[in-house]
């Protein structure tokens, strides 16, 4: 099979033939339709997450198809569409895992991190943590649900019911979320970067009742912010266009250092709280919901030799939306949902 490999941080991805995974007894190999290209991927190809396993595929935002299953499998049949995330192990027996905190679980394997992922034509997956794809979507408009959805979504859960939302970077996570919480009824303001016009127009076409530069103070108060970017600049920012008793959301995996800033900004009661991983039950509960809103992903095709121009233009904020890596071997077009998705 073809695959984009990572041998040492801060290089390029190399393209390489491998021979085909073999699944284990609870392993599902699935035949990878598209990949997402997230955050997350930078930071491990950038070195800024190192203490996962060299040589790594990466890529945590994985749909494609089950080509074949090891004897143990019962969840899912040959043929059968899943969704792999960026959680792909629990020892399932720790304090965290027994009182519904997998997430943090010290034992935990991630995806195109500790297993090799989905910058491939084929991967392997434990059953136990793959999701069934609503069928409301394609393999590309749904690759994008697997991680900025899932964190987005868990993000938005910590917000609390916040009727005055900031969001902290507009990109794939942020324009999913900001569906999700219009639905629910709730303001949103949209922060970028200086001067990024257009990803301030993308997020009043999903909605956002204002956008503006992040160093920008809001019209209102929020009522909690989530931050999506990994800029550590942007606490205290958040925290000076909250309101007393509002909560600052942390989303980022990694952020840069979060740097000094006077305790009265914290004063009132405001919060920080951070967002680690997720759990398959925020996967269950968000795939049920994004149909009903229904969420509508905006991305942007390569094919998968081209991962690392997708890369380079994620670390630029040059993605309206999310990038999305689709092997040759998949012939998967861009559909017209995920068209009008990038229209909205």
């Amino acid at each position: 099979m073809k695959a984009m490999v990572l041998d040492a941080p801060r290089r390029k991805l190399k393209l390489a033939e491998l021979p085909m995974p073999q699944p284990a007894a609870g392993q599902v190999l699935i035949k990878v339709h598209a990949c997402g290209v997230c955050r997350t991927d930078l930071h491990v190809v950038d070195g800024d997450l190192a203490d996962g396993k060299l040589p790594i595929i990466p890529g945590h935002e994985i749909v494609g198809v089950v080509a074949g299953k090891g004897a143990a499998v019962e969840r899912f049949n040959v043929g059968d569409r899943v969704g792999v995330p960026w959680l792909g192990y629990t020892c399932g027996t720790c304090r965290y895992c027994a009182s519904g905190q997998e997430n943090l679980c010290g034992h935990a394997r991630f995806t195109g991190y500790h297993l090799d992922g989905g910058y491939a034509e084929y991967t392997l997956a434990d059953q136990r943590y793959c999701f069934a794809i609503p069928d409301e979507y394609d393999d590309v408009s749904a690759a994008p649900l697997l991680c900025a959805g899932l964190i987005g979504y868990r993000s938005l859960v910590m917000a609390g019911d916040a009727k005055r939302l900031g969001l902290y970077g507009f990109g794939a996570a942020a324009h999913i979320v900001a569906q999700v919480a219009r639905y629910q009824g709730r303001e949103i303001y949209a922060f970028t970067r200086q001067g990024d016009a257009e990803g301030q127009q993308f997020a009043r076409r999903l909605g956002a009742a204002w956008a503006g530069a992040s160093t920008t103070t809001p019209p209102e108060p929020l009522d909690a912010a989530i931050i999506f970017a990994p800029v550590g600049a942007l606490v205290p920012q958040a925290l000076c266009a909250t309101r007393k008793g509002g909560i600052v959301v942390c989303a980022g995996i990694h952020m840069s250092d979060i740097p000094a800033f006077p305790y009265s900004l914290l004063w009132g009661e405001r919060r920080i709280q951070s967002v680690a991983n997720l759990t398959r039950r925020d996967g269950e509960e968000f795939l049920k919901l994004a149909p009903q809103v229904p969420v509508r992903t905006a991305t942007e095709t390569f094919d998968l030799t081209q991962a690392n121009e997708a890369l380079a233009r994620l670390r630029e904020g040059k993605i309206t939306g999310a990038a999305v890596l689709v092997p040759d071997s998949a012939r998967v077009p861009t559909s017209a949902l995920s068209r009008r998705g990038a229209q909205q």
